[in-house]
């Protein structure tokens, strides 16, 4: 399986990548050298704690290594006049009688509470692509379903402030 990835994606994985090998490991082995010096190891509460985050910086590693070597580089360029990755598209809900924004980002760098979906989602995927005016249906289960209508799209890039998920 591919990850959409993204040029900026791509770029901010690999800095978080340096930084947790140049920086974060050295660090992290020092704190669980000294931590050992302490004594009794089955008790040492430092030690463990210490030897916890080199293991989780040891799997963000894996995990960012995965990502970049799996990746499959998107566009986030879309359309002059449709909805595209990084556009802040305003919808009006007709049920609930409201407007809510969104941003089409990436999965990486999804934040529901910041109005961030992911292009994956069912939103995402039904807004990408469409125009100011059209109406989508967004399908939630097999029997429960909302409409859509777009009422504004402002063009957007990505510059790299939607930070990458932490899992």
């Amino acid at each position: 399986m591919h990850n959409e990835l993204t040029r900026k994606d791509l770029e901010l994985m690999r800095q978080e990548l340096d930084y947790r090998r140049l920086t974060l490991m050295p660090e992290q082995l020092e704190a669980v050298k000294a931590a050992r010096a302490f004594g009794d190891l089955s008790e040492n509460f430092e030690y463990k704690a210490a030897k916890q985050e080199l293991n989780r910086n040891k799997g963000r590693i894996r995990y960012l290594e995965n990502m970049i070597r799996t990746a499959h580089l998107i566009d986030d360029q879309g359309p002059a006049d449709a909805a595209g990755l990084y556009d802040r598209i305003t919808v009006y809900l007709p049920d609930e009688d409201c407007q809510e924004t969104y941003q089409v980002v990436t999965t990486v760098r999804q934040d529901a509470l910041h109005g961030r979906i992911s292009k994956e989602s069912p939103v995402g995927r039904a807004l990408l692509g469409k125009r100011v005016g059209d109406r989508v249906h967004i399908q939630v289960d097999e029997k429960n379903g909302y409409d859509m209508e777009i009422r504004a799209i402002e063009k957007g890039r990505d510059d790299g402030s939607a930070p990458l998920n932490q899992y």
